[in-house]
């Protein structure tokens, strides 16, 4: 078995990763969310007359919103947070080493 030492990480890699996974979660998080919104409002404009017409069109308006911006905050969290991480890592790599890991090679 191998030993190696992860001394340095990418910092775009990393954030670009961390963007990824974060818009995947935004992504299970956000839609299901302005579908809810979605479904709510037009139950409200149902119920109530012409004023409730517009305030249900708002609420669509805003579950799209909410389906979008939440995926892409979320991303955008997820890239600085990543780009954060690795810089954070390869100061303190340069400190202590590193992390060692031990590979095996199959044949």
């Amino acid at each position: 078995m191998n030993k190696l030492r992860i001394k340095k990480l990418g910092i775009w890699s990393v954030a670009k990763m961390y963007g990824i996974m974060a818009l995947i979660i935004g992504l299970l998080i956000g839609i299901p969310y302005g579908l809810i919104v979605i479904v709510f409002s037009l139950v409200g404009a149902s119920i109530g007359g012409n004023e409730a017409l517009a305030v249900g069109g708002g609420g669509v308006v805003m579950g799209i919103i909410l389906m979008i911006g939440i995926p892409v905050g979320y991303a955008v969290m997820g890239i600085i947070g990543g780009a954060l991480g690795a810089l954070i890592y390869n100061l303190f790599a340069a400190l202590a080493g590193g992390i060692e890991i031990e590979v095996e090679q199959i044949t």
